[in-house]
């Protein structure tokens, strides 16, 4: 075994190590959670996970039979990811406010009997085109 294969066995060693721990770290997150999200992105980062796996596989048996399956895990993932984010964007939607326009009396400035100005600029110019009452 030459220098370079050895070298090559090594780096398929250790990434097959880093993947393989990298799954059981994710097994944790799925696991603990706290919420639907993260849960949703550790099973996407899985996917990602088995096809690196796989990719690794096929480098240490030098076969590529691997290679449509991992074509066909990342179609899927891609898929699930999208399916996921749609379903929580959709779940997390605010719901829609209407506003009703508050009622001329109840406007600061302009109480219901004179000189009874509730607001914080009460007297003052509050811009062009407003006029202040004269209380009769």
């Amino acid at each position: 075994m030459s220098v370079f294969e050895q070298i090559d066995r090594v780096l398929l060693t250790a990434a097959i190590v880093l993947v393989l721990a990298a799954g059981l770290l994710l097994m944790v997150r799925i696991w603990r959670g706290p919420s639907m999200l993260d849960r949703a992105i550790s099973l996407d980062v899985i996917a990602a996970l088995i096809i690196a796996g796989l990719g690794a596989k096929s480098a240490v048996a030098l076969d590529s039979f691997y290679f449509p399956i991992m074509l066909v895990l990342a179609f899927l993932g891609f898929t699930g990811s999208v399916g996921i984010a749609r379903f929580i964007a959709v779940r997390d939607r605010p719901q829609a406010v209407t506003a009703t326009a508050p009622s001329p009396a109840a406007a600061p400035g302009t109480g219901s009997r004179p000189g009874a100005d509730t607001g914080s600029d009460a007297g003052s110019d509050a811009g062009p085109g407003a006029t202040k009452e004269d209380p009769k």
